[in-house]
């Protein structure tokens, strides 16, 4: 698969570990996975954001795996913040997961289906 990070000059630059585009040419299959929420296998949701965000990542991972595809495949992120307040630890969080790959990606504050849960993050990826 050939991928391309374009930041185009003449709009604003990304700041915070992602593309403001990703071109991808001669891939197999995408992969689409759906919002994945800070609960555990068996239902528990963790106390505070850093937790409840690493789980997210987790849950992410472990989508990615059984689909025999790994975390580099990762082309476009949404995630959703129930609020405002978690934005830069989010952002720390997700650049220690995802390292120099850098998907297109949104922000959304918004509120969550669950009140428990912090944030949802979904996923596109391709191979």
């Amino acid at each position: 698969m050939k991928r391309d990070n374009i930041n185009a000059l003449s709009a604003p630059q990304p700041r915070g570990g992602y593309s403001q585009a990703v071109s991808i040419e001669s891939f197999r299959r995408l992969l689409f996975i759906s919002g994945q929420v800070p609960m555990n296998s068996d239902d528990v949701v963790p106390e505070g954001f850093e937790a409840q965000a690493r789980q997210v990542w987790l849950n992410v991972d472990a989508q990615l795996k059984a689909a025999g595809m790994s975390k580099t495949d990762i082309v476009k992120v949404t995630t959703y913040l129930a609020d405002r307040q978690h934005v830069i630890e989010n952002r720390e969080i997700r650049n220690e997961y995802l390292g120099a790959l850098a998907p297109a990606m949104t922000v959304v504050v918004t509120g969550i289906f669950d009140t428990a849960w912090l944030l949802e993050v979904e996923v596109m990826a391709a191979e």
